[in-house]
């Protein structure tokens, strides 16, 4: 069982969340139920996931972070009944997104600030830009999707391009960015409780 605080705790299902030790976790995230969130996992100030919703047979699917997962402020993480999310390792999940299960969010993503999410699959290395919507889609690896975009279904997907040189240069330089502000977290609250 984890060390549980206010901000960590179960469901009324009675499920804990599930978090490694090396994830660093602000203390005004809200992590509530059968959420599991993998080795060296960020989650940022405000961030809200919730695994609590029931299904028909009454236990709570998981929400999965995966390795190095970056979850940035005030992102929300929820999902229907007997639905899953799951957050490949080494995504980016910026300021603000929305992510509503049931999802599959592939390794190495990119979703950008104020994003949203909405019973999809995203496979590896998809760029979603900022303001973008995604709902009952499938987008394949590597799919660039532009700011303020709309796509609801495969069709409005099939023009997309495929993300660039440079976006998989900024992707990389984010979770390098995130990585070291954690390891910083992470020093300075070992200085503090030394101390």
């Amino acid at each position: 069982m984890t060390n549980l605080t206010r901000n960590i705790r179960p469901n009324l299902a009675g499920d804990y969340p599930e978090i490694h030790p090396s994830a660093l976790i602000d203390p005004s995230a809200q992590i509530i139920g059968n959420v599991k969130a993998g080795k060296n996992v960020f989650i940022g100030p405000l961030a809200v996931i919730r695994a609590d919703e029931r299904g028909p047979d009454g236990t709570v699917t998981p929400i999965i972070i995966g390795e190095e997962g970056n979850i940035q402020d005030g992102v929300i993480i929820h999902s229907h009944g007997g639905e899953s999310v799951t957050i490949g390792a080494k995504t980016s999940v910026a300021h603000g997104v929305a992510i509503h299960g049931p999802c599959s969010i592939g390794e190495g993503c990119f979703l950008a600030m104020r994003s949203t999410i909405y019973s999809a699959t995203l496979e590896d290395a998809v760029w979603v830009g900022m303001s973008a919507t995604i709902m009952r889609a499938t987008l394949e690896a590597h799919t660039y999707v532009p700011a303020g975009s709309l796509i609801r279904s495969g069709p409005d997907a099939w023009n997309l391009r495929l993300v660039s040189a440079k976006e998989k240069r900024y992707m990389t330089e984010v979770l390098a960015a995130t990585n070291r502000l954690r390891e910083d977290y992470r020093k300075m609250r070992t200085v503090n409780t030394a101390g």
